[in-house]
């Protein structure tokens, strides 16, 4: 049975950082592709970033490249989202995904909410 669990997610100001978490049973994070996602209310879910599974080939969308950084901890079998220079903009619930043998799963979510 695969799980994946976020946290981390909080209230920031414009301009900080935080680290998201996604925890995983089921699967080897670092054998795994995974992604995050994120849906802002009233938006569909858009694809932040994914890392490739094995070699730590990783891609985010434009309007987060060179602010967040995808990381795993192969001890832990956690995913990371390191996020900084956070802007209102990226306000949203943060999903991590995974697909197994044609399964998709998906977190609960995290809410991220950056404002002043």
């Amino acid at each position: 049975q695969v799980q994946l669990v976020e946290s981390g997610g909080d209230l920031v100001q414009p301009g900080g950082s935080l680290r998201l978490s996604c925890a995983a049973s089921g699967i080897t994070v670092t054998l795994s592709a995974m992604s995050w996602y994120r849906q802002a209310p009233g938006k569909g879910r858009e694809l932040v970033g994914s890392i490739a599974s094995g070699a730590p080939l990783i891609t985010y969308i434009d309007s987060v490249k060179g602010r967040f950084t995808i990381s795993r901890d192969a001890f832990k079998n956690i995913m990371y989202l390191q996020m900084n220079s956070l802007r209102p903009e990226d306000t949203a619930m943060y999903y991590c995904f995974t697909r197994r043998a044609g399964t998709d799963y998906w977190g609960q979510g995290t809410q991220v909410t950056v404002s002043s």
